[in-house]
């Protein structure tokens, strides 16, 4: 069996996520983009559609993520990938099973929901592991002019992992496929697959 990418969305407003004008959230933005990217690669990419995104509830998005982690051959291949909220809660779901190692994780603008207003209740009620560092490969990727709420969750994680690896974007806003002007995201793709450090 190949080895396996899991790709999480984020958590769009409840009117965004009922627009029949708006593809389903793991189909939005880069995500169709980088899981054929890295399919043509050798990859089984999944983007699964989390449960109630637009109100995410921990125990239903990591029973998710858990059917893929939890059948898969070997963790020591896999790669992660989360954007805003998805980054988010991989941050916790990995600080919440200090026993699991992966390849590689890749935050893109992680949220983790600072001022508790979005998420239901206890979603983001964690510690993040200090020693997660140590056991993958792990980068995030932020810009200069997102919400002050992505601000906030991205220098939280800086102050609390400093060795993760950074990757500042410039001007990128949310890392949607609005600021970026296109679906593709080619340095996303190779930070994903260890073509850059």
């Amino acid at each position: 069996m190949p080895p396996l990418a899991v790709l999480i969305h984020g958590s769009p407003d409840r009117n965004e996520y009922f627009d029949p004008q708006l593809p389903s959230q793991s189909n939005s933005h880069w995500f169709p983009w980088l899981q054929k990217e890295l399919t043509m690669r050798g990859y089984l990419a999944q983007t699964p559609e989390m449960p109630e995104p637009y109100e995410p509830e921990y125990r239903a998005w990591a029973g998710e993520l858990e059917r893929y982690m939890f059948n898969a051959d070997s963790l020591a291949e896999m790669l992660l990938v989360g954007h805003s909220c998805g980054g988010g809660f991989l941050l916790r779901w990995l600080s919440d099973h200090t026993d699991v190692s992966v390849r590689r994780v890749v935050l893109v603008a992680p949220w983790i929901d600072p001022y508790r207003n979005r998420c239901v209740p206890g979603f983001f009620d964690f510690k993040i592991d200090q020693a997660l560092t140590a056991r993958t490969d792990l980068h995030i990727l932020y810009s200069d002019n997102d919400t002050p709420e992505v601000e906030s969750s991205v220098q939280t994680i800086l102050d609390t992992l400093p060795t993760i690896q950074q990757h500042f974007m410039p001007g990128r806003q949310h890392f949607t496929a609005d600021s970026l002007g296109s679906v593709e995201f080619p340095e996303l793709r190779d930070i994903v697959l260890g073509l850059v450090s």
